[in-house]
Parts: structure tokens; C-alpha cells; sequence
């Protein structure tokens, strides 16, 4: 017995080593961790419990008989994360450059279906120079067969992808099927084309960065939901990430300890400013309603017109939206609605209820945008709004125009309670470009035609630029003084704790994608 044992330690160090030393020097040169120590941070100590440690690939090509190192360049199994379950594979760079083989992929393909099968959500670690070439169809058949698993888990348990290295071609679908996506800076990249082909085909010169880094993701085409400076970093952002969710779409979110104490926050009375046109920072209002340093931006350096995070508000996690009034004055356009309707999305799937705090001019008009499909991007949000059948509260701030208005979950759209501050005005639109309709007339044949618009704009604000047209309507079920929102919003919520509501039947409705 003693020999055996023996046989299985070695075989076990040998594991562990994965492409051996001097390859775990370069990747610790890079800056980068190892997928191991990947795995040791990112769940509680002592809990993770690895299956599939001895697996090795089985091709025979160009030599590979005599290339076989144990686990095949992929880390997969199981252990807690502040307690709770969870599934995670870490590819493994110093292996054959995380290549994906037949066995690799079969390897995060079982560990799919046990999370599927155990409800719990699965973490994935790409650290991977793509389909392992030697492989040929196989590999590529091997990424198709994650791809399937990615879809067919979407919307029953979370799934968060962290990109830690190179992760290009056909690999980058995975991740774009998964709920979340984190990126390191100066140490990962996605493409489907890289640099080289981009040159052949286009003749552009680009870097590996510029092309396809955690800036451009985070900023230019929004592929990325979260950007972190160092390994670290990321791994912290992925635990948080995880409280705020539930296990899986049959589960709520657990609650966090919570103690009443102080609800009225005075802060929020002094946050409209006196001109309808001066900005102020949303966030500020977010931070007042919100449990102390709970809100945790999503997507924060892209579409920074429209806010979307997750926070708690008495321990309870929450979605937020919220137009930003300091960028492009809050409006929608094509970018933040593809935005906040994926995230309106993710929180429906996972009954995690929405509060949407609301100040919107309206679109942002243009050729830029019509040429690029407001019309069916503002309908994605207006879609995923209409659709949740979460808990969803609205709080208007200030503006709330045209059709803006009814696409910021209103009460026509299913929202089940909307609180409006003093400050709002709603309206089918301002009461400059309102008055200028209305009173053309009355405005051309004045004398001075500048102060009858002035006066007919008082006569339009008095009548339309404030909350209680649409109360009396019922439209709003409450004018409130900023102060008492986190107190209203908290009776609310637990109000509609045990809300239930279902769509008609159906296969599924078809968004306008």
C-alpha cells in the first residue's frame, strides 16, 4: 500500500506543477498568478475540491503521445465562496498555452452540467491561447460543446467569466453568453481577429491592446462589464459579484445582517438643483438611498448616461437604473439602452426586484442614432422592462419626457409602484420646444416675440413641469420629499416580497435583438 500511495502523491505534485516550474516563473514574470493560485484565492480556504486532476488529452498527432501532462491545461471543481457553493475551472497557461483539447473541453462541459444539475452558479477562469491545433475539428467541436452548455444555463444559474490572459476566435463566445465579464488591465485581450489578420484583411496597425484590452472592452464596445488592475483584483471583484445573486433562478438572494436605524437621509433634499438645466451626479442619490457602500457599478466606464449596479437596501440586494443627468443630460440612446436591458434582464431572471431612478430628456436625437437603430435598441429596454416580473419601483427625480418617459419603467409598463420627488416634471417634452409648438402663433405675430415664449413657457410649466397631473391620474401613487425615499422604497420592497406574476404562455417572446 505504501508504493501506491506513494504512486498517487507524485502523481499528485505533478499535477500541481502543471507545465512545470520555469513556465510558472514566466507567468509569474508576466505579473500574472498561476490557475491554482487562481483557485486558491478565489475560494474559501480549504473548500475547493478538484475533479478530473488526472485526466490527459488522447491525440496522437504530431508527437502529442509524448506530450501528456496531468489535468490537460484546465483546473475544474467545486468548493464555497463566502459560504456558498460553487462551480469554477481555471485554464491552465503554462500547458500547452491553455489550448482547448477534446478532453479539456469535456472536462469544463461535466462541471457545467453538475452546476446545472446542483443549481449553483460557475465561474470561468480563461487564461487560453484558443482551440489546440493539433486537435483540429475536435477542439473546435469541443467549444461548440461549452457554447451549447453557456446557453442552456443562461437564466438558470448565474455564470461569471473572468478574462485573465489571451482569450481570441471562437473562444470569445463563451464568455459573451455569460451573464458577466471581468478583465485585467495590461494582461488580457478578446478578439475574434487578431492584430495580424486584422492587418492582412484591412490594413489597419493595431496592438493586441488597442484591438481588444480591458479599455477598449470597457469603454468602446461594452463587451466587458468590469475592468480590474491586477489578478487580485479580479478575483476580489468576483466574490462581491457573487453576494449579490442568488444560487440559482429558484432561490433568492440571501440577505445580509441588517439593523434599522437611520432611513430619513436629508441629504437627498439639497440634491435637485434650482435649474431644471444644471446637472448633478446620480450616483450621489444612489449612495443616500442605498445601504452604506453597498452599490456596486456594472459597467461603469461605457454608457455612463444611464447607471446600472447592484446595492442593498435593508441587507436586501436590489438591480438599479438610474439616467445620469451628468452625462449627455440623461438621455437614452442606443448604447445605454443595450445597457440597462441586458441588465434589467439579468436581475429578472434571478428575481433580483429593480428600483429605477428616473430623469430623462428623452432620446438622443441624431443621425448617428437613427442610422444605428434606436428604434429597436430603445425598444431592448423597453422590451426587458415589460417583461420583468420582478418587484420594480420607480423614483422620478426631475424629468421625465416623451417617450422616454414610458420606456423608464412606468406604470404603464407593469412598474408597481412609482414615487415622483417635488421636482419632477412630466411631460411629452420641455416646456421651451412645447411652447414653440402650442403657441407658434401667438409667438410670430407678438411684438416681442421672445417674451411671449417666455411667458407661454411659465404658463406650459405651471400647468405640465411638476408631478401632479400624473398623481391624480394615478400614474405616480405618491409625491414624496426626498428625504423619506429609502424609507418608502424599504416598506415597498417588503411589500412586494412575495409578489407573484407570470407571462402568457409561450416558447419564448422574440426581443428585438
Amino acid at each position: 500500500m505504501e508504493d501506491k500511495l506513494k504512486l498517487l502523491h507524485d502523481k499528485q505534485v505533478e499535477a500541481t506543477l502543471g507545465g512545470g516550474q520555469n513556465r510558472i516563473d514566466k507567468q509569474h514574470a508576466k505579473g500574472k498568478l498561476t490557475a491554482r493560485e487562481r483557485i486558491h484565492f478565489l475560494f474559501d480556504k480549504g473548500s475547493f475540491e478538484e475533479i478530473g486532476m488526472m485526466v490527459t488529452h488522447r491525440s496522437t498527432d504530431f508527437g502529442m503521445e509524448r506530450q501528456k501532462i496531468l489535468g490537460d491545461g484546465v483546473i475544474t471543481g467545486y468548493g464555497k465562496i463566502n459560504g456558498r457553493l460553487v462551480y469554477a475551472y481555471a485554464q491552465d497557461f503554462t500547458v500547452f498555452g491553455g489550448s482547448l483539447s477534446e478532453t479539456h473541453a469535456e472536462k469544463i462541459c461535466r462541471l457545467m452540467d453538475m452546476a446545472m444539475k446542483n443549481g449553483a452558479p460557475i465561474v470561468g477562469l480563461n487564461d487560453s491561447g484558443g482551440a489546440r491545433i493539433q486537435e483540429g475539428v475536435k477542439s473546435l467541436g469541443g467549444y461548440a460543446d461549452i457554447f451549447y452548455r453557456n446557453t442552456r444555463a443562461s437564466g438558470v444559474i448565474p455564470q461569471i467569466s473572468a478574462i485573465m490572459g489571451p482569450c481570441a476566435g471562437g473562444a470569445v463566445y463563451s464568455p459573451a453568453i455569460t451573464d458577466f465579464i471581468l478583465m485585467v488591465e495590461d494582461s488580457s485581450y478578446m478578439f475574434v481577429t487578431g492584430p495580424n489578420v486584422v492587418k492582412t484583411v484591412t490594413n489597419e496597425e493595431v496592438s493586441a491592446e488597442e484591438l481588444g484590452g480591458a479599455s477598449a472592452h470597457s469603454t468602446k464596445s461594452g463587451v466587458t462589464h468590469f475592468t480590474a488592475d491586477h489578478d487580485l483584483d479580479c478575483i476580489h471583484k468576483i466574490k462581491r459579484l457573487l453576494s449579490y445573486m442568488p444560487q440559482n433562478n429558484e432561490e433568492l438572494t440571501p440577505s445580509a445582517d441588517y439593523v434599522a436605524s437611520d432611513e430619513v437621509r436629508p441629504e437627498l433634499n439639497e440634491l435637485i438643483p434650482d435649474s431644471s438645466t444644471q446637472p448633478y451626479d446620480i450616483k450621489d442619490a444612489i449612495t443616500a438611498i442605498c445601504d452604506y457602500d453597498s452599490f456596486m457599478e456594472v459597467h461603469p466606464n461605457y454608457a455612463d448616461n444611464i447607471v446600472v449596479g447592484f446595492a442593498r437596501l435593508a441587507g436586501r440586494s436590489i438591480g438599479i437604473v438610474a439616467n445620469q443627468p451628468m452625462s449627455l443630460a440623461g438621455v437614452l440612446d442606443v448604447d445605454s439602452s443595450k445597457k440597462a436591458g441586458r441588465f434589467v434582464r439579468f436581475c429578472d431572471c434571478f428575481s433580483i426586484p429593480l428600483l429605477v431612478l428616473v430623469d430623462v430628456p428623452g432620446f438622443l436625437p441624431g443621425t448617428d442614432q437613427e442610422w444605428n437603430a434606436i428604434i429597436t435598441n430603445g425598444a431592448k429596454l423597453l422590451y426587458a422592462f415589460s417583461e420583468a416580473t420582478v418587484p420594480r419601483i420607480s423614483v422620478i427625480t426631475r424629468k421625465a419626457y416623451g417617450g422616454a418617459y414610458d420606456v423608464m419603467n412606468s406604470k404603464h409598463i407593469g412598474a408597481d409602484m412609482n414615487f415622483a420627488w417635488p421636482s419632477a416634471e412630466i411631460a411629452v417634452m420641455g416646456a421651451k420646444g412645447a411652447s414653440e409648438i402650442i403657441f407658434k402663433k401667438e409667438i410670430s405675430e407678438a411684438e416681442d416675440g421672445t417674451a411671449m415664449l417666455l411667458q407661454k413657457e411659465q404658463e406650459y410649466n405651471e400647468k405640465f413641469a411638476h408631478p401632479y397631473r400624473a398623481a391624480e391620474r394615478g400614474f405616480v401613487d405618491e409625491v414624496i420629499e426626498p428625504q423619506y425615499t429609502r424609507l418608502k422604497l424599504i416598506r415597498a420592497f417588503e411589500m412586494l416580497q412575495n409578489k407573484t406574476d407570470e407571462l402568457p404562455y409561450k416558447k419564448h417572446g422574440n426581443i428585438p435583438l
